[in-house]
């Protein structure tokens, strides 16, 4: 099928369109972008820079992906940003390339940007996030997958959100939150286990109550950190395909602590 491309908008004459691509009227297509087979551009949408859209992404009114970083460390050349397929970005959303020429902004597949909501410069984010309308991600915030951030949120640069977490609406998170758990407040902590989202991601009960126990370990007992950890490992089992061992594995790269 043939690229449809609105009179009124304007396509540099360098970018690259797949197949069955439409760009609706009003939109401007950089000279630097590559856009994938069955991608919608809808009217007054901006993308430009050096940006990779994969294949089936939609993009609504008013978004801009691929505008500049906003890091004053920013010192020239192309820096990049690099998008999967199948992603929804709604009405403008804003996604930027990283700041160092050299690098990328990463967002992977079938994520979903409500209007408003912001990934900042150096973001690595994977599959299946659902963020919510006015929330933001700081540069260099690392984002696994199954994800859900809820409206308003804001996270702090390089903070990492480990795989089906949830960041509650209106909170501000300045430490990492591990996989598996729901933090909430201003500044955030985790508050519970995402219990929600692990019944509806299919978990096993048996899955569920091994991050409830490893939560109540963390976050309740009268231990620090370290020694949390340590009981964990002593006490239960971390092989290294179960979600305790993610936990673990998680808890001791944090740089930033965790919420």
């Amino acid at each position: 099928m043939s690229v449809k491309i609105h009179p009124q908008a304007i396509v540099e004459t360098s970018a690259q369109l797949g197949v069955d691509v439409e760009v609706g009227p009003f939109c401007y297509i950089g000279g630097g972008v590559e856009i994938g087979d069955h991608t919608r551009v809808l009217h007054h949408a901006t993308v430009e820079g050096k940006v990779t859209l994969g294949m089936g992404n939609t993009i609504f009114p008013y978004a801009l992906i691929g505008g500049l970083t906003h890091d004053l460390k920013y010192q020239g050349g192309e820096p990049g940003l690099t998008i999967g397929d199948n992603n929804i970005f709604r009405e403008y959303v804003t996604a930027h390339v990283a700041t160092k020429a050299e690098d990328f902004t990463t967002i992977g597949s079938n994520n979903v940007f409500l209007a408003y909501s912001h990934v900042a410069h150096d973001c690595q984010i994977g599959d299946y996030l659902i963020m919510s309308s006015h929330s933001a991600l700081g540069g260099h915030v690392e984002v696994e997958n199954n994800v859900n951030i809820g409206w308003g949120a804001g996270v702090h640069q390089f903070c990492r959100l480990g795989r089906h977490c949830m960041v509650s609406a209106c909170s501000k998170l300045v430490q990492d939150v591990p996989p598996f758990m729901l933090a909430d407040g201003s500044p955030a902590d985790v508050r519970a286990i995402n219990k929600v989202g692990l019944e509806r991601a299919g978990f096993e009960y048996s899955e569920i109550e091994l991050i409830r126990a490893a939560f109540k370990v963390l976050y309740r007992k009268d231990l620090n950190r370290s020694q949390a950890l340590q009981y964990l490992e002593e006490n239960f089992t971390t092989d290294s395909d179960t979600v305790l061992s993610e936990i673990i594995s998680f808890a001791r790269a944090s740089s930033r602590g965790m919420a």
